[in-house]
């Protein structure tokens, strides 16, 4: 006889991909073909290590110091040196907090930081000093945020940000799920994500059937920022979650030596919507300390939004805008 197996036993493809992914330096050089000894680089760096998924590594060209995708995780000696205005909590988060990983800042909706786990280490990540152990509304706190969700009939819509909220099991999220339904004035679930992006193989068949069985609206807001991050398997993770009934925006982080060109980002836009996504939110940097070298200032930025305007339809221009600790809202720096 041959004994069942249980298949809620089975590791799910994409957290066996996630336990593979490159976290050493030296590896992800000498799989790119790059001397290390050749290249200006942090070995090291145990604030913020190393993370990147293997296929993500795939499509950087190889030999490539300067690739684009590359360059989003590399670290690099600049994140060493201080710079004037660029902050640990450039937001001021923690002063729009009311309850442990509960972020408040806009009228009509609120923020959840579920975790501080990402599948990809960005060097310029706004929170990669958020004291995520504090500031969890999972890890005893969700009874607290539930209360003051439930509290305030004026939230609309709530956002599943960290960290990146894909990073948790799909248990986990159909149990928050459901007790979000409870509150009848919460319309619209929006989840913020770089998965579908850099580990598509997350876009499971358990994750597409409890999102599309959610009683709200549904909103995920991927983040790419170079059209070189759409392969096949990002177009057909994408096209999975438009076919499960979810509204698909992207937001993008405008970075000096990745994306700050014209013809980069009119590509961008192309690649988004032939995979379903629209362009929402082109990001000026936020001024985190340890990212000063990503900025673009906002006189180039401007141009380059001129350049967009002019090249492509109005649906595949993104906004560009800044966050400000104390603005509404996000601050919108072009026209």
């Amino acid at each position: 006889m041959i004994p069942r197996i249980d298949k809620s036993r089975h590791t799910p493809a994409w957290q066996t991909a996630l336990m593979q992914a490159v976290g050493s330096v030296d590896e992800l050089l000498c799989l790119l073909h790059i001397d290390a000894a050749k290249s200006d680089i942090r070995r090291f760096s145990r604030d913020f290590p190393l993370r990147v998924p293997r296929g993500f590594v795939a499509r950087m060209e190889p030999g490539n110091i300067h690739d684009p995708l590359l360059r989003q995780v590399l670290p690099l000696p600049e994140e060493d040196r201080q710079h004037t205005g660029f902050l640990p909590d450039p937001l001021r988060e923690a002063d729009a907090m009311p309850v442990p990983g509960l972020l408040h800042k806009y009228r009509g909706r609120a923020l959840l930081t579920l975790t501080g786990a990402c599948a990809i280490h960005c060097r310029y990540c706004f929170r990669r000093h958020f004291p995520y152990a504090e500031a969890n509304p999972l890890s005893g706190n969700q009874a607290r945020a539930l209360e003051y969700l439930a509290a305030h009939t004026g939230i609309r819509e709530l956002i599943l940000s960290g960290g990146d909220p894909l990073m948790l099991p799909d248990t986990r999220l159909e149990a928050l799920a459901r007790a979000l339904a409870g509150i009848p004035h919460l319309q619209t679930l929006r989840l913020h994500t770089r998965l579908p992006i850099v580990l598509p193989e997350r876009v499971d068949s358990r994750l597409l059937a409890w999102l599309g069985e959610l009683p709200q609206r549904v909103v995920v807001v991927v983040h790419c920022n170079h059209p070189n991050e759409i392969d096949p398997a990002v177009v057909t993770a994408l096209r999975k979650l438009a076919q499960a009934g979810v509204l698909l925006l992207n937001q993008s982080v405008l970075l000096k030596g990745i994306n700050a060109e014209t013809d980069t980002l009119i590509h961008l836009s192309e690649a988004l919507l032939a995979a379903g996504v629209l362009p929402y939110y082109l990001h000026q940097l936020d001024r985190v300390q340890g990212a000063a070298h990503f900025e673009v200032s906002d006189s180039a930025a401007r141009a380059l939004m001129d350049s967009l305007h002019a090249a492509l339809p109005g649906y595949l221009v993104p906004r560009l805008v800044r966050e400000l600790p104390d603005y509404p809202g996000k601050y919108p720096l072009w026209p």
